[in-house]
């Protein structure tokens, strides 16, 4: 018996191009396999980039995305495309991190969400910016997420 459970997935298997803006992005989700159980998901961006919006410079950032699914998983390679295509967008940096909380909330609905935004230092001052979406769930082991705070050469 075939399975179609991946039949309207557009990007992954595809040529991988980037999107032009974060707002071209298309955020894929996929049926949760295990929708009686809460577990945590968690993804890595070590190398985001974005662009100041005032001087044009880039900025860059190490995300830590967690989060509990409910019905819905997102996509990996749909995130991946998704959070590249800021590589030549210019917000600044709580924008970015909350708007990409924002807009995984729409496409999946989780039952919980935390991003970490780990921003290296611009003008000397390194900017972390953290949402959440409320307090974490009982019983789920939630890991910390694992970035150091900026130390600098010290």
């Amino acid at each position: 018996m075939a399975d179609n459970t991946y039949e309207t997935l557009t990007q992954l298997g595809g040529d991988g191009k980037l999107p032009a803006t974060p707002d071209d992005a298309v955020l894929e989700a996929v049926a949760n396999p295990h929708t009686d159980t809460d577990y945590l998901i968690r993804f890595t961006c070590p190398e985001f980039t974005s662009l100041c919006p005032v001087t044009g410079q880039p900025d860059f950032a190490h995300f830590v995305i967690d989060y509990l699914p409910t019905t819905h998983i997102v996509e990996s390679k749909s995130l991946k495309l998704f959070l590249g295509a800021f590589r030549n967008h210019a917000a600044f940096h709580e924008d970015c991190t909350v708007g990409i909380a924002k807009r995984l909330e729409d496409a999946i609905g989780p039952k919980w969400l935390r991003i970490g935004g780990y921003w290296y230092p611009r003008g000397g001052i390194p900017i972390d910016v953290f949402y959440q979406t409320g307090p974490a769930p009982d019983g789920v082991w939630i890991p910390d997420q694992g970035v150091e705070p900026y130390r600098g050469r010290g």
